[in-house]
């Protein structure tokens, strides 16, 4: 009876935790941060589809969040700002996502969607704080070329022992999300972020919510789908990243138009994203 006791005990303190915890995460400043993350994705999203744009017409440029942060850091002289404050946008972003995933997550009624929002939020955390590190490095002089870094991250997996297994459960896992992405589309689940009822404007978000969520899932599933390969095929050059990914597209017969409509869709991800960070559900 008092091991009941005790685990009641021990399940309310839990509790009572969880709810002071989720109370301190709904603070003003981490709402204007996260807020600003989404404005940052957004700027993000949209510089990348200009790229991939420019590159459908035979231009040159990195489709990548890394060529889209070297225009963002290219704003002397305020480029470190502008990094700095990127960075805190994203992080922060990273936290209320982890929130989510955690806190948040378990006021759900079923458990199949406490799980899944743990998953879709949990991987968005990891992602956003990963990202953030990316403006961290800029801002403090560094700079990354993604390409290389996925080539030379996938040359020392593969000389390891696991390092396939890890590589393929990387590719499924990001082609995955490129699935998710799509279905959230399909499915308008991004309503549940940003609805703006049945007016004109709101008609006009909703089809850049599905055009943008639809576009970033292609582009993330043949990013998965490269490292797959590569994985399998055991050739790193071949697991070139987003840039990557996007740039081989005009080398196959319609894929010019291809990555003009992903283009296109990445800018409208990113002008869905900058419209969330005012009007959406935080």
């Amino acid at each position: 009876m008092q091991d009941f006791s005790g685990e009641d005990q021990a399940d309310s303190l839990a509790a009572r935790t969880a709810d002071a915890a989720e109370e301190l995460s709904n603070t003003r400043t981490l709402d204007v941060l996260a807020r600003f993350g989404f404005a940052v994705l957004g700027l993000v999203h949209i510089l990348i589809g200009a790229i991939a744009v420019r590159i459908a017409f035979g231009g040159y440029g990195e489709a990548d969040p890394a060529g889209a942060v070297d225009i963002l850091a290219a704003s002397a002289p305020f480029g470190p700002i502008v990094m700095w404050s990127c960075f805190l946008g994203c992080a922060g972003l990273a936290v209320w996502q982890f929130s989510e995933a955690t806190l948040r997550a378990r006021h759900l009624p079923r458990k199949r969607e406490r799980v899944s929002k743990a998953i879709s939020s949990g991987s968005l955390s990891i992602a956003y704080g990963l990202f953030s590190l990316t403006f961290a490095r800029y801002a403090f002089g560094g700079h990354a070329d993604s390409g290389e870094s996925t080539k030379d991250l996938t040359a020392a997996l593969l000389a390891t022992g696991p390092g396939v297994a890890l590589l393929v459960a990387a590719g499924s896992t990001v082609f995955g999300i490129g699935i998710y992405f799509v279905v959230k589309a399909l499915r308008r689940k991004f309503k549940e972020e940003l609805n703006l009822g049945v007016t004109k404007r709101g008609r006009t978000v909703n089809g850049l919510g599905v055009f943008g969520h639809i576009a970033k899932g292609v582009a993330l599933m043949l990013m998965g789908l490269l490292i797959v390969i590569a994985t399998l095929k055991h050739d790193p050059a071949e697991s070139t990243g987003l840039d990557g990914s996007l740039k081989a597209l005009p080398e196959h017969p319609f894929g010019v138009p291809a990555l003009l409509a992903i283009a296109l869709g990445l800018i409208c991800y990113g002008i869905f994203a900058m419209i969330r960070a005012r009007y959406g559900r935080m």
